[in-house]
């Protein structure tokens, strides 16, 4: 039976900006890091103690391996405690923020990647 989520699929066309993104820019840790058999990954979480990862894969080794995958961004929503901040670090590190809206389950808002790729953020009560 699945119990958790472990790892989410994020396949890039750099890796390098990616990383950089996700590291630099939201804050997240590079988990771990493995390279063989012709292909690089990067393990990425908010903290190291975080249950689930994103998998930062290169998008075209990944097609050529598995061209039947959808290689496309996942829809991700993330938490946080404390939205504004967030919101304004992302905003002064030149991220595209949306703006914050009020949805039935709580202050929203999303964000764009190095890439383009949209993700929304939403803030829990601690």
């Amino acid at each position: 039976m699945i119990n958790k989520i472990g790892q989410i699929m994020l396949y890039v066309t750099n890796q390098e900006k990616a990383v950089d993104f996700w590291t630099k820019k939201v804050g997240f840790s590079i988990v771990a890091e493995e390279n063989g058999q012709g292909m690089r990954w990067i393990e990425i979480a908010p903290s190291k103690e975080s249950e689930t990862s994103i998998i930062l894969h290169d998008k075209e080794v990944i097609a050529k391996m598995s061209p039947e995958l959808n290689l496309g961004t996942p829809s991700l929503m993330f938490t946080t405690e404390n939205l504004d901040e967030l919101y304004t670090n992302l905003e002064n590190q030149s991220v595209l923020v949306g703006e914050i809206m009020e949805m039935p389950t709580g202050r929203v808002f999303n964000f764009a990647d190095s890439e383009q790729n949209y993700f929304a953020v939403m803030e829990k009560s601690k």
